[in-house]
């Protein structure tokens, strides 16, 4: 299990390159989900942490001033979104944090090194969950904590299905793949069970249901939407008329959610808390 091309073109395409690009846009769109994360991973003045999936690097910042006394490391697989959060830790006169490029389900990180291992919607892209657990688990010190917040089932966030349904114009939701997705870890047996696989103990879900920010008007929101890669691979074989059409489509339904203060879809995630054995 290993990078390969079309995983790197995945993040450092058109979704990476608007996340680089607007990165505080970007932290902005889940800003009430990161304050609940940050919140259960509680991290302590002298803890060190691993940030898995780490983007533009607000999670790993924020754990970096938890732990003004420990230290933070970021890993994720595009290029672009890291150099984005090692100029923002520079803004932001951080000397504790580290930035990494890393397919976290293979890295060779230190072994017992960390203190606690982080995720904001990082972790539930892996191809084989368990190894990649069991290799997050291997980097933590014993009893170690692991906080990751990912997505539950696509038919639990309006957001995923209206954007899609609006892009597609088709009502029927396509089957997903059993991993390497968004909501690949939104059933929580599932979990539990790759969890208690790889390693780890006192696994336990916590329901968040905070709405989506999506853009302070519908245009903003669609600019988000069209640069998501599930919703770049509908639009791609579009002919002009048709793609006319989808954003027509989307900007209606869009328009449904403005609510004069941004635009907002509700959307359901867990955060996963568990020990390393």
């Amino acid at each position: 299990m290993t990078v390969n091309a079309d995983q790197i073109a995945l993040w450092d395409g058109p979704a990476g390159e608007r996340r680089a690009r607007q990165p505080r846009r970007s932290d902005e769109q889940v800003r009430l989900h990161n304050e609940r994360l940050r919140a259960a991973a509680a991290v302590g003045h002298r803890e060190r942490v691993l940030d898995v999936g780490c983007g533009t690097g607000q999670s790993t910042r924020d754990a970096a001033r938890a732990a003004a006394a420990g230290s933070a490391l970021g890993v994720d697989l595009s290029a672009r979104m890291l150099d984005q959060a090692r100029r923002l830790s520079t803004e932001e006169g951080l000397g504790n944090v580290t930035f990494e490029q890393a397919d976290a389900q293979v890295h060779r990180f230190p072994p017992e090194r960390f203190d606690v291992a982080i995720s904001r919607f990082g972790a539930m892209f892996f191809d084989g969950p368990v190894a990649a657990f069991a290799n997050i688990g291997r980097a933590l010190r014993p009893a170690a904590r692991l906080a990751a917040m990912v997505w539950q089932t696509r038919e639990l966030n309006e957001w995923a299905v209206a954007f899609r349904q609006a892009l597609a114009g088709d009502p029927v939701l396509p089957a997903l793949p059993a991993t390497g997705h968004a909501f690949a870890l939104g059933d929580p047996g599932h979990v539990r069970g790759i969890l208690d696989a790889a390693g780890f103990t006192a696994v336990s879900l916590t329901d968040v249901n905070e709405p989506l920010y999506c853009g302070e008007n519908v245009e903003a929101a669609a600019e988000l939407v069209c640069s998501l890669p599930t919703m770049i691979d509908i639009l791609a074989p579009l002919d002009a008329a048709e793609t006319a059409r989808a954003m027509d489509r989307l900007r209606t339904t869009l328009s449904a959610h403005d609510t004069g203060e941004g635009v907002w879809f509700g959307s359901r995630a867990w955060i996963i808390t568990a020990r390393r054995d």
